[in-house]
């Protein structure tokens, strides 16, 4: 069970991350975790074990994240179309006609997906086992159940919804839908598998400013994370739509430069990784749960949420802090093609 608990772990984390530390759900809906998981865990545990198969990094995480939440929101619940989805009327501001879409909500509902359900989980149980933080997690058999549940998944999310909600996108939309997906998801594998070097190549082998310390990245990401969920968005369309991209410009163009820094470590992943996932924590507290209850149960779910993502950032940074000297990703592709992906001792992946 050991050689899998990682692999189980993320198929639960991401769902809780993605709705309940949001905010979104209410903890009296804890037990819809395992009809969530299949969709979420099953996207977050694939789009990790095909990265990590094929020796690529953070780049390619966050292209198939992007891709799975042009999956979800395009296909699974058409909230990227539907102008009454779930009565919040999200495609009112900046909608764009011939695309049949609005693009402040297209900007925050796909970045949300990218960093929190997808990225946010995977880094974070990465940092739970980190001498196996690039190796696979799952064999042959257990990446096909995967793949099972999540088409699983996929398909009664899109059939409840239908029940739901009678609104069907048209069939030029989903076809557009599936050419993104299908570019985000080359895109995402023509880039390079690169070679990972150690902290100590890394400090021998470039000259320059060190990577700046955790805290500094951890509050930085905080401070994106927070920034990017708090743009308004009942102003006129260009606003959200340029801070979001500003943001977003800012956040990935500094955190690359950080990562090809000598001195760039997995601390500074989990560090990350540690504020985007306080920045959701936080937004909870203003965060309208779809389900009404009452402000003590929605207070006391955002609480110990809140609590269980600061314990689970506490022990991953303890193990990271304990683990021996291993590899360094840097989140910004590189070029330097080598078969040999894995310094660390490899570990055989579970059936």
């Amino acid at each position: 069970m050991r050689r899998v608990a990682p692999a189980v772990g993320l198929f639960f984390t991401a769902p809780l991350v993605a709705e309940f530390l949001l905010g979104n759900l209410p903890i009296t809906l804890l037990v819809g975790l395992v009809f969530l998981a299949p969709l979420y865990g099953g996207g977050a545990l694939l789009v990790r074990e095909f990265v990590r198969r094929t020796g690529r990094g953070w780049p390619s995480i966050l292209l198939l994240g992007l891709a799975y939440g042009v999956f979800e929101e395009g296909i699974t619940t058409q909230s990227l179309f539907n102008r009454n989805y779930v009565g919040a009327h999200l495609l009112d501001v900046g909608y764009v006609p011939a695309l049949g879409i609005a693009v402040p909500w297209t900007l925050a509902v796909l970045a949300l997906h990218t960093v929190w359900s997808i990225s946010v989980p995977i880094g974070l149980v990465e940092a739970m086992v980190p001498q196996r933080r690039t190796t696979p997690w799952l064999g042959k058999v257990g990446l096909t159940v995967t793949g099972v549940l999540f088409v699983f998944g996929s398909v009664a999310t899109t059939a409840m919804q239908i029940a739901r909600d009678p609104f069907v996108a048209s069939v030029p939309q989903f076809a557009g839908v599936a050419v993104v997906v299908v570019a985000l998801v080359v895109a995402a594998f023509l880039i390079r598998p690169h070679r990972a070097v150690t902290s100590t190549e890394s400090s021998v082998r470039e000259v320059g400013r060190r990577a700046p310390s955790v805290w500094l990245v951890g509050g930085f990401a905080l401070v994106c994370g927070s920034a990017y969920r708090l743009t308004p968005d009942h102003t006129a369309a260009w606003v959200p739509v340029v801070m979001m991209a500003a943001i977003a410009g800012v956040a990935v163009t500094t955190v690359t430069y950080w990562s090809r820094r000598p001195g760039w470590e997995p601390r500074h992943q989990l560090a990350l990784v540690a504020g985007a996932a306080l920045a959701y924590a936080l937004h909870a507290f203003i965060e309208t749960p779809i389900l009404p209850v009452s402000t003590t149960v929605d207070r006391a779910g955002d609480v110990f949420f809140g609590a269980a993502a600061v314990l689970a950032i506490a022990v991953a940074a303890r193990r990271t802090r304990q683990a021996p000297a291993g590899v360094t990703e840097s989140v910004a592709p590189t070029g330097n093609a080598s078969p040999h992906r894995f310094p660390t001792h490899p570990q055989q992946p579970a059936p």
